[in-house]
């Protein structure tokens, strides 16, 4: 494992689920914007392709992530990792207005950090 991978794992596990979150929200919801004229199955396969590129992050950054972080930890990451990605996804690619309820949902991820990852 290099060195950098082996001194940082769950850090190389946060950018890893970053890129990983911003391949699967593009796959998820990129659809929505530029497939909406096309049969669902189309937008499936196109979001299926994306989605490949997804778990190809994914699942090496779980397996750096599990090497120092517990299971519940590396799914609160991801989670506030994919409102960090959701957020500007929406409210930038998508047009979408920004709404306070993103906060409200920020804040009780950062609950959920602290609960997870106190001692």
């Amino acid at each position: 494992m290099p060195s950098f991978v082996a001194q940082h794992p769950a850090l190389v596990a946060a950018v890893l689920l970053t890129g990983s979150n911003l391949f699967m929200t593009i796959a998820w919801y990129g659809h929505l914007k530029h497939l909406g004229g096309r049969a669902w199955w189309v937008a499936a396969l196109v979001s299926w392709g994306i989605a490949l590129f997804e778990y190809l992050l994914q699942v090496p950054a779980n397996r750096i992530g599990f090497t120092v972080l517990s299971l519940a930890q590396l799914k609160i990451m991801q989670e506030v990792i994919t409102l960090a990605v959701f957020v500007p996804f929406a409210v930038i690619y998508m047009d979408q207005p920004i709404k306070i309820d993103y906060l409200w949902a920020g804040l009780c991820l950062l609950g959920a950090v602290y609960f997870i990852f106190r001692s």
